[in-house]
């Protein structure tokens, strides 16, 4: 039996208007733009994807099941200017087949820097899943699956108002020079496990599966690979092959796979549209789909996933070098994280003192600085070059990495001037 756990990330980042040393104003992000990219990514993924989920969902009555990281970011966008698209996720989240993950609201690699911050962001987002889906996510995964065994500590030990764990798990990136011989097709635990969201179960992993996802995520249309074309048969072969050799096939992606990275004229539609029932029909009956969630009540970890050393789910490296591997990045981290507790100290001042008008000023610069908090902007200023390095190019706004730094440090030299006020 293999099965198969679908989860999307979903993510749109507010990106930065050309800000200069001369300018002035508080206003530092490029509505026009991000409505623009939004609505193209809406028109050419989200709308027809989500159809599509919707769809399969019917076909296969319930028996298809897929999950969604859907950053707030993304969701106040699409709220804002394609609310219809809002309406569809609703409709899978109705369906009883699609699970929501938790995350950090803003995309954020606060983890690193603020643990404050980083479980006010959970907060935050669990809320807005809540209002918006009515789910409370119990399955977390970290930015850009960002991940060790510190994360998972931190994670495990959060908890509910009334003091219950809040999720049975994480979902992390299945890095080979951490297996070693063994498979990520299992539910792995982090050293020193608590108990997690579910009563008697142990808080656990579930580990992509790289090669596989990354077959539809980035070579589904590279011509020159080997295997090209990818048929929903060989697919589904691969898949039901994981059998003796685990019982889990994790495919971990960007939700802008399906119609943006991989254009329609490529087939990718029609591909997904077809796997589901070519999963179901290669071995009648042993195959099938669960989300993240059901998946880690059903099997039982096998062992430890040791992971001491940050990782992710980015390039060849999977490591935090997309957003920190030089010192520009580094500094302007530095820089943002050192405004965290002065603007939140302003905040609470203000609140105390019941001035209303520095309030809405504080509460105004928070929400401005949370946004800066969004790892995109820190991946805009990479200097590596490798075998992925055009995935650093997909919407960047800048024609350097050094023009981005530059453009977000003149943005903290007026955040701190509006700190001061």
């Amino acid at each position: 039996m293999a099965s198969v756990v679908f989860y999307f990330q979903v993510h749109q980042p507010y990106r930065l208007r050309r800000y200069s040393v001369f300018d002035s104003d508080p206003f530092y992000f490029e509505e026009a733009k991000n409505k623009e990219i939004l609505l193209k990514v809406a028109e050419k993924c989200y709308r027809p994807a989500t159809r599509l989920m919707l769809d399969l969902v019917k076909v296969h009555k319930g028996n298809f099941r897929l999950s969604y990281a859907i950053t707030g970011t993304v969701l106040d966008q699409i709220e804002a200017w394609a609310p219809d698209v809002l309406d569809l996720f609703k409709a899978l989240a109705d369906s009883g087949c699609c699970e929501f993950i938790g995350e950090t609201y803003h995309h954020s690699l606060s983890f690193l820097y603020s643990r404050e911050e980083f479980r006010e962001q959970v907060d935050m987002h669990t809320q807005r899943i809540r209002d918006l889906f009515a789910q409370t996510p119990t399955v977390f995964r970290n930015t850009e699956l960002t991940y060790n065994n510190d994360v998972a500590h931190f994670v495990s030990q959060m908890r509910t108002p009334d003091g219950r764990p809040r999720f049975k798990g994480m979902l992390c990136e299945g890095v080979d020079r951490i297996l070693g011989y063994r498979s990520p097709n299992y539910v792995y635990r982090p050293p020193n496990t608590a108990e997690g969201a579910t009563p008697g179960r142990p808080f656990a992993l579930l580990l992509k599966n790289y090669r596989l996802s990354d077959d539809i995520a980035f070579r589904f249309s590279n011509r020159g690979w080997a295997e090209w074309p990818l048929t929903t048969e060989k697919f589904a072969r691969w898949v039901h092959d994981i059998n003796g050799d685990g019982y889990l096939c994790n495919l971990f992606m960007d939700y802008e796979t399906l119609g943006e990275h991989q254009w329609a004229d490529t087939g990718i539609f029609e591909f997904m549209r077809a796997l589901p029932g070519a999963i179901f029909d290669v071995v009648k009956g042993e195959n099938h789909f669960n989300t993240p969630g059901e998946a880690l009540d059903l099997f039982d970890p096998v062992g430890n996933y040791d992971v001491p050393h940050m990782i992710s789910w980015a390039d060849t490296e999977r490591d935090l070098s997309a957003w920190l591997g030089n010192s520009m990045q580094s500094n302007a981290l530095h820089e943002l994280y050192k405004l965290e507790r002065p603007i939140k100290d302003r905040l609470a001042e203000a609140r105390r003192a019941g001035d209303d008008a520095r309030l809405r000023t504080f509460a105004f610069l928070l929400e401005d600085w949370r946004k800066l908090t969004t790892s995109d902007h820190f991946y805009y200023m990479c200097t590596k070059w490798f075998a992925d390095g055009d995935v650093h190019k997909y919407f960047n706004p800048y024609d350097s990495p050094y023009d981005s730094y530059i453009n977000f440090m003149n943005v903290m030299d007026n955040v701190r001037a509006r700190m001061a006020q």
